[in-house]
């Protein structure tokens, strides 16, 4: 299979193409591997490249993804025997003794894994760029990031490298790699993906895992195949009345959507993220839907408060079993993931306690708005994809390390305006994901909308928990009257 033939099918039609006789498996992966061997180089996505394993890797030929490429991520998709380093040097020894619930699922599925993907240190930021592995680049504009947590996934799915990767979200990392990269990325109710065995509730709650793609179909296979609990998880969920392969053919007949643009947070949005938003209300309205602008009533600096409190308290965490389980130091961290650390270690246990229940009001909110409307639509991120090494400013660094000394010296408490300053700056760029993560329902990035630039702009929709397959439904539906996989014909010849 020649390479440019490899990049026009998706996951579905490959492992068709693959159960046929079409071509063979090790046709595909050869394909892979050279599309990476071609672009990698300029997009620095995959950290660690198992290109001889995958080749040699068995795989179940009745499976639904029988003998497609797949590349995971670099964070809590743990694979038996190989480095789990969630772009942190401090991790750097910590070697899987299991596979987790995600690759065992992924491999059952018949998924061969090519490889790891990069991401900022514990999935920070929404831009990947780490001390370890240094910055991964948009496929679109190689000087600009392709976002994060997930953003080495996003640019090798974007690129043509594999057609979906594994990707995870406690803040909006599935959605907002999805949104710079063009790409769809689904982020899945909590309790739908076990995020088994290592942990019971990832990020308390907060946390999912699932795929990037560059098709709807790809991930709502994907879904069908990951999601249901295991054993030893903490709660179940009602499973879909049909498989979400299923569900997705159906129409999802008229929709009552609320429509909002201004940030939670009260931060700017860039015009063309308004742009794509009322771009894609019309064409909402044109397919018979109900489009009417309200926003969810929440306390949108709560909700902030609340999610950085979940923030510092789970980096201080996985700081402290970097130490304890392999021999981390505090400076195998970059800067930001110390002063994120102590500031964790530092937050009153009762605040925290206090910023966690107040998840309930967000949550009470949301339901409340689902009571009106079916779902919501509003942009993705709040702004286009930072310059590398945009965001590590002289002024940024000087700022983390005067509260790190204040914090040390006992100067500093948290209800500080330099804490907020400090913590706001990661929060900015991308105010509209949080939500779905805090309050454990369902959300998904759709690519509808380009710059004059030729750069890609996600739409967010948001539904209650257990509303993927409607959701499913809609992008499918949006996928049909707006196709954006031709985009990808611009990315065949090489990465800009």
């Amino acid at each position: 299979m020649k390479q440019s033939e490899y990049q026009k099918y998706d996951a579905v039609a490959l492992a068709d193409l693959i159960r046929r006789g079409d071509v063979s498996s090790r046709e595909v992966c050869e394909a892979a591997i050279e599309r990476a061997n071609q672009v990698d180089g300029r997009l620095n996505a995959i950290c660690f490249p198992q290109f001889p394993e995958a080749l040699a890797q068995s795989y179940n030929k009745e499976a639904p993804f029988a003998g497609v490429p797949l590349l995971l991520k670099d964070l809590a998709q743990e694979q038996e025997g190989q480095p789990c380093t969630y772009g942190s040097r401090g991790l750097k020894n910590n070697i899987a003794p299991r596979d987790s619930e995600f690759v065992r699922r992924a491999r059952e599925a018949g998924l061969l894994f090519l490889g790891r993907t990069a991401t900022p240190e514990f999935g920070l930021k929404a831009v990947t760029e780490s001390t370890l592995w240094g910055p991964s680049r948009n496929p679109w504009d190689t000087g600009l990031t392709p976002g994060g947590s997930s953003g080495g996934s996003g640019a090798a799915v974007a690129a043509g490298i594999v057609p979906m990767a594994g990707a995870n979200d406690g803040g909006g990392s599935i959605r907002i790699p999805a949104a710079y990269n063009g790409l769809f990325g689904l982020k899945p109710s909590r309790g739908r993906i076990s995020s088994g065995p290592f942990v019971g509730e990832a990020w308390t709650g907060a946390s999912s895992d699932h795929v990037v793609s560059r098709t709807v179909r790809d991930s709502v296979a994907m879904l069908d195949v990951l999601a249901g609990p295991a054993a030893g998880d903490p709660f179940v969920i009602p499973p879909p009345s049909e498989p979400y392969a299923d569900l997705m053919h159906r129409t999802p007949g008229k929709l009552r959507i609320g429509v909002f643009t201004s940030s939670p947070y009260q931060t700017e949005v860039a015009s063309e993220c308004v742009a794509a938003v009322e771009e894609t209300a019309r064409l909402l309205e044109n397919l018979g839907h109900h489009v009417e602008y309200a926003r969810p009533e929440f306390d949108g600096m709560a909700l902030a408060r609340c999610y950085l409190g979940l923030y510092f308290g789970e980096v201080s965490v996985l700081m402290e079993k970097a130490k304890a389980e392999f021999g981390a130091s505090e400076n195998d961290f970059e800067l930001d993931t110390r002063l994120i650390g102590m500031l964790g270690r530092t937050l009153p246990l009762p605040e925290y306690v206090s910023r966690r229940q107040q998840w309930n009001d967000f949550s009470r909110a949301l339901g409340a708005y689902f009571g009106q409307f079916d779902l919501y639509l509003c942009p993705t991120t709040g702004q286009l994809p930072a310059k590398i090494g945009e965001l590590e400013t002289p002024s940024h660094l000087q700022l983390a390390a005067k509260l790190m000394l204040a914090l040390k010296a006992g100067k500093l408490v948290h209800k500080s305006g330099q804490v907020d300053q400090m913590a706001m700056e990661n929060l900015a760029r991308t105010p509209f994901t949080q939500l779905a993560n805090l309050t454990g329902t369902p959300a998904m990035s759709v690519p509808l909308h380009w710059t004059s630039a030729g750069l890609p702009v996600g739409v967010q929709f948001g539904g209650a928990h257990g509303s993927e397959g409607l959701l499913f439904q809609l992008a499918a539906q949006l996928e049909e009257a707006n196709p954006w996989f031709p985009q990808y014909d611009r990315l065949v010849e090489g990465v800009n």
